[in-house]
């Protein structure tokens, strides 16, 4: 009998299945500053304690992790389980981030299988999984749902149920988790970088946030390794050289990370993200290639009970090896059918903004 993993297969998964996620982990400032080195956000309240603190986020002399990074931490959890056979992560839905992190926090994922669905060539499925990273209070720091397209082992086997779970369109405005202790009466947004404030942005605006970002091979590969992101479509060369593209493709979370970070530059005050609404990976993305952003406001919500304080949904656009001159972002052509610009990445998601 085997004692290595090969991980699970598609008809390994059980509608109802709870899997406990092995190897907790422990955030610390490390984490922190690799994150920075990696993506270059300059969010005040993640950069700067004394910022934190006086909008009332520090915990212990400490500023919160970036959202995405908790976000990372938890997914990297449960690749070993849910993906490590996937073809493609496919997309997210009804995410909500709860308490923040702090370095010295354990995080812990545990996910629930809430879908399956093989797909008419019997070779592949894909599975619904509801994953929900806690600390070690048990306190929700990040709850999502994704679902990725996974090989079946043997294309004869049988499925014994299949589900297509319904998913909200977005988190409403009274199930987003704005911390308690945040306060906004001393916000300057001076020191956050730009002056605009929820008042200041309309529903339907487009932002190109202008600067763009090449994706390195060792800067991807790292990333990989800190999340503990075991995937081999993203880390082990030798088989995806055989493989549909001959290469290795970047883990979709780093891309997220880019494009927000990407979005410092027009949307600065957007200062904590609060919702994981939906989105996809649309095309691959490889090293060498350079990532553009741009986003579009879908809606301005209030939240209840707090004048401080207001939430954007956006439409967060990633684009590859072309600005984003144009909106709607379309693949173009250089003359030789080659594509030069195309969608990677479109997200939408929620973030707090003081007003």
């Amino acid at each position: 009998m085997t004692k290595t993993n090969s991980g699970n297969f598609f008809e390994d998964f059980r509608l109802g299945q709870v899997i406990r996620h092995a190897t907790p982990r422990t955030v610390t400032h490390g984490d922190v500053a690799l994150y920075t080195s990696l993506y270059g956000s300059r969010f005040a309240v993640n950069s700067s304690a004394e910022f934190a603190r006086s909008i009332g986020l520090a915990s212990g002399g400490a500023a919160p992790v970036d959202d995405l990074l908790a976000f990372h931490v938890a997914f990297g959890k449960t690749v070993p389980d849910v993906s490590l056979n996937a073809v493609a992560n496919l997309g997210y839905a009804a995410g909500r981030f709860g308490a923040p992190v702090y370095p010295g926090d354990t995080l812990a994922t545990t996910s629930t299988v809430i879908g399956l669905k093989e797909n008419s060539n019997k070779q592949t499925g894909v599975v619904y999984v509801r994953s929900v990273g806690a600390n070690q209070r048990g306190e929700m720091v990040v709850d999502y749902i994704r679902w990725v397209m996974v090989r079946k082992r043997d294309v004869n086997a049988a499925i014994a149920e299949e589900k297509v779970p319904d998913l909200p369109a977005a988190v409403a405005a009274a199930d987003l988790i704005v911390p308690e202790t945040l306060t906004l009466g001393d916000y300057d947004a001076e020191l956050a970088g730009n002056p605009h404030r929820w008042g200041d942005y309309s529903v339907g605006e487009k932002i190109d946030h202008v600067d763009g970002m090449t994706i390195e091979e060792a800067e991807h590969m790292m990333a990989t390794r800190l999340w503990q992101n075991t995937a081999k479509v993203h880390f082990n060369q030798h088989t995806e050289s055989q493989g549909r593209f001959g290469r290795r493709l970047i883990y979709g979370g780093h891309i997220i990370s880019i494009a927000r970070a990407l979005s410092f530059n027009g949307l600065a005050n957007a200062f904590k993200v609060v919702a994981l609404n939906g989105g996809r990976h649309t095309n691959p993305t490889f090293a060498g290639d350079t990532i553009y952003a741009w986003s579009e406001v879908l809606d301005k919500l209030e939240i209840p009970g707090r004048s401080d304080v207001g939430a954007l949904r956006l439409r967060l656009v990633a684009t590859k090896n072309q600005p984003c001159a144009k909106f709607p972002m379309k693949a173009e052509e250089d003359g030789f059918g080659n594509a030069v610009a195309m969608p990677v990445l479109d997200l939408d998601y929620t973030v707090l903004m003081p007003r």
